[in-house]
């Protein structure tokens, strides 16, 4: 097995060597993750449906790397996966939600089963192995939470809305166990990436296309053809490794430069909109008794 000695990949709170659990961890931007923390000296907990590319690192990290079969749209087994994980290894550092699925379409062609297959997954999969490992993040008073969102949960566009709903759906949940997590010292990050060269190209999933979208789709591969830049996994992996080292992590981190230009561009005008509209907003305010039958008690 190949490890690094140095102390810097140590848990700061118990001296040892840390566990990650990674969901999604046999090819992508997963697997890419696995392969940083086995890298760095740790031992990881991959999880997934198949094992993937996970072969390739068997033999290399054989008793480091624990991989686990596991639908994460099954709330009941993935409680029982974080259970034999935890039994296994003896405590978790870093989870990892990251497994997902993408479904491109206009809002019209979606169909109900694209939109309850993607949502199960990409929202309700991290909900259950949030709800999961918290009770032992908790329990020990420490750990590091990663959500995987995307450019996706920041802003949205023609053929992604279904796919950004589940991803802004997550971050609106992230926000929230921030807070709480942060009460029993657990940290939680959204890392929101751009587009990196991975599985998720070649097994995402498309509506049935209606002819009165031809032309915009047209425009949409004109400015995909001009405007897309990916890039290697590794080179997230590395940012995650930095994010996870780090005493004090944002509770946010855009990885690559397109989309971090893009994402403050899109927040700028949501400012100046909201600047134009200030005083319809404060108009709409006015603070009033409550009325007779709404349960209120005046002292």
């Amino acid at each position: 097995m190949t490890t690094q000695n140095s102390d810097k990949f140590l848990d700061r709170n118990t001296g040892k060597r840390r566990v990650w659990f990674i969901t999604g961890a046999s090819k992508g931007l997963g697997y890419a993750y696995a392969s940083a923390a086995l890298e760095a000296g740790d031992q990881v907990v991959a999880v997934a449906r198949t094992i993937g590319q996970l072969e390739k690192l068997k033999e290399q990290y054989q008793d480091a790397l624990l991989f686990l079969n596991l639908d994460i749209r099954d709330r009941e087994a993935v409680f029982a996966t974080v259970r034999v994980a935890v039994e296994h290894v003896g405590h978790l550092d870093i989870v990892v939600n990251n497994a997902g699925i993408m479904t491109l379409g206009m809002v019209e062609e979606l169909s109900e089963t694209d939109a309850r297959d993607l949502m199960e997954t990409n929202f309700f999969g991290a909900l259950w192995v949030c709800q999961a490992v918290f009770p032992y993040l908790r329990q020990q008073r420490s750990g590091h939470l990663i959500q995987i969102s995307s450019i996706g949960g920041l802003i949205s566009g023609p053929m992604s809305g279904l796919y950004s709903a589940s991803k802004f759906a997550l971050e609106g949940l992230s926000e929230a166990l921030a807070q709480e997590a942060a009460h029993f010292g657990v940290k939680l990050t959204i890392v929101e990436p751009g587009g990196y060269w991975t599985d998720l190209y070649t097994t995402m999933r498309y509506s049935s296309p209606l002819d009165a979208y031809a032309s915009l789709r047209e425009e949409l591969a004109k400015q995909y053809a001009e405007g897309s830049i990916d890039s290697d996994p590794v080179l997230a992996a590395e940012a995650l490794m930095k994010v996870v080292e780090s005493e004090n992590p944002p509770l946010r981190l855009i990885l690559g430069s397109m989309v971090y230009d893009l994402a403050r561009k899109a927040y700028k005008e949501r400012i100046t909109t909201w600047e134009d509209w200030e005083g319809v907003s404060r108009s709409a305010e006015k603070g009033i008794p409550a009325p007779e039958g709404y349960g209120v008690t005046e002292k």
